[in-house]
């Protein structure tokens, strides 16, 4: 039977939830979910999750969210905040955001990257403050973000990549991203994962070989 785009998503939150947990190495990772975003049948999927937990798996009769909860919620939060004074912080990667996260810049910098995170509930609350500074927030397309900061003598705002702001995902995390810049900036960006990129330049080229997404990634 043919895969669905829902499904091999699906088995990709599989083996992300996996990596996160130890149970998977990197290199193994990135190479079943390469094979996982180029499958077209089920019989390509069911063996990428065989030797994995039963949760978020959809395939061979198993469910695709355990008790309910939406992909990406949940979890013990990483880290509830950031500090930069005279430098720089940096959250990225697979970290789980705690409901309030706060982030400070003084005559500094810092990232924030949440296209791999997860949530530790539904809603969350970023708060942004910069005096003199600069902080950018990198946020997936599918995530449902608002935005009400402030900025005094400089900006705090968003910006889509082209085609317009995408519609998000009935399940998402809902994120409030708010705080106030003096004499500095935040932005906000939304922005596709290395994974999904990789995705859409295969679907753009039409490759129909699965088996080049079980090489290793350069």
């Amino acid at each position: 039977m043919r895969a669905s785009d829902a499904e091999r998503e699906r088995v990709a939150e599989t083996l992300r939830e996996a990596v996160a947990e130890g149970r998977l190495e990197m290199d193994e990772f990135e190479q079943r979910l390469d094979a996982a975003l180029t499958a077209r049948t089920h019989g390509e999927l069911v063996p990428l999750v065989r030797d994995l937990p039963a949760r978020g798996a959809p395939v061979a009769g198993r469910a695709g969210a355990s008790e309910g909860r939406p992909a990406r919620i949940g979890g013990t939060p990483t880290s509830s905040g950031a500090f930069a004074f005279w430098g720089g912080f940096r959250r990225r990667g697979r970290w789980t955001v705690g409901p309030r996260f706060t982030a400070f810049a003084m005559w500094g910098g810092g990232e924030i990257d949440l296209r791999e995170a997860r949530f530790a509930e539904r809603d969350v609350v970023i708060r942004c403050f910069t005096v003199m500074g600069g902080m950018h927030v990198t946020v997936p397309p599918d995530l449902d973000v608002r935005v009400d900061g402030v900025g005094v003598m400089g900006g705090f705002g968003e910006r889509s990549e082209p085609g317009g702001d995408p519609d998000p995902a009935p399940d998402a995390p809902r994120v409030r991203i708010t705080g106030f810049a003096l004499m500095g900036g935040v932005g906000v960006e939304r922005k596709r994962s290395a994974a999904d990129e990789r995705r859409q330049e295969r679907d753009r080229l039409g490759k129909p070989d699965a088996g080049d997404g079980r090489k290793e990634l350069g």
